[in-house]
C-alpha cells in the first residue's frame, strides 16, 4: 500500500476506520453470521461483535478453534464476500470527515491505521471521501497479523514519520487499545463500534468519547491537546 502523499514530521493522530470512522462493525457480524451459517457452525452474533476488530485469523481461532485450514478459508471469503455485498448501507459516523478536516487544519497528521484488506478499504474510502486529508495510510496487505498485534501501528507510525510520543490514535474496539498499549502509544477510544466505555477504558484508552462529533467538540479536553501544544508552541498550524 502506498501512501496517499508524503507524509511530514508534524504530531499525528491516527484513526481506526471500520467502527470508528464509518458505520461498519454490524455488517462486519452479518457477514461473519453468514458465512458461518454456510458452514452450518452455530457462533452467537454477540461473541462475533466481540471479537469485530480483531485479526480475522485470530477471530477464527476464538470462535471457531476446530475448524480446518479449507474451512477458514471458506470462512474468510464467504465473510468478505457477504462484507462487499452490503457496501451501499456503508454510512460515515457522525462527525468523522469534520473531525479528519478540524485535524488537519490544527497543523496535525492524519493517518488511516487501518488492516482492512485492499477490497474492504476501497469501499471504505469511497464512503469516507477524504484523500485529500489523510497524509499515510495502512491496509491488511503491510502486516502478517492485525491488532492487537502492534505491528500495523508501528508501520502506520512510521509512514508518518513520528515516534509514539508524537501521535495518538483513535479507535473503537478493545483491540485497537490494546495493539496501541503494545506500541506505547497513547489512545482514544470511541463508543460508535458497540464497546463499553468501561472495556475500553480498562483496556487503556486514556479517554472515550461517545464519536467523532463527540471527540471533535471537544479536542482541547483530550489527549490531542497535547500535540497541539507542540504545533502550538512552534508557530505551526491555524489554531
Amino acid at each position: 500500500m502506498t501512501d496517499a502523499h508524503s507524509a511530514g514530521s508534524a504530531p499525528a493522530v491516527l484513526f481506526d476506520i471500520d467502527g470508528t470512522l464509518v458505520d461498519s462493525n454490524y455488517l462486519h457480524v452479518h457477514a461473519w453470521h453468514r458465512s458461518f451459517a454456510d458452514e452450518s457452525l452455530t457462533v452467537e452474533s454477540w461473541r462475533v461483535h466481540r471479537c469485530i476488530g480483531m485479526d480475522g485469523s485470530t477471530l477464527l481461532d476464538t470462535l471457531v478453534p476446530d475448524v480446518d485450514d479449507d474451512a477458514r478459508k471458506r470462512l474468510k471469503d464467504g465473510h468478505s464476500r457477504y462484507y462487499l455485498d452490503s457496501r451501499g448501507l456503508l454510512r460515515l459516523l457522525p462527525g468523522a470527515r469534520e473531525l479528519l478536516e478540524r485535524i488537519t487544519e490544527l497543523g496535525l497528521q492524519v493517518v488511516l491505521a487501518t488492516s482492512a484488506p485492499e477490497d474492504e478499504l476501497e469501499a471504505l474510502r469511497e464512503v469516507l471521501d477524504s484523500e485529500d486529508v489523510y497524509s499515510a495510510m495502512t491496509s491488511g496487505g503491510d502486516v502478517d497479523t492485525a491488532k492487537p498485534e502492534p505491528d500495523i501501528v508501528n508501520i502506520a507510525l512510521a509512514r508518518a514519520g513520528v515516534d509514539a510520543d508524537h501521535a495518538v490514535f483513535v479507535g473503537d474496539a478493545v483491540w485497537d487499545i490494546e495493539a496501541c498499549r503494545r506500541a506505547g502509544l497513547t489512545s482514544i477510544g470511541v463508543l460508535s463500534g458497540g464497546v463499553s466505555r468501561g472495556e475500553l477504558t480498562e483496556a487503556g484508552a486514556r479517554e472515550v468519547f461517545e464519536n467523532a462529533e463527540d471527540l471533535r467538540a471537544h479536542l482541547d479536553e483530550s489527549p490531542v491537546a497535547t500535540l497541539l501544544s507542540r504545533v502550538r508552541s512552534s508557530g505551526q498550524g491555524n489554531a
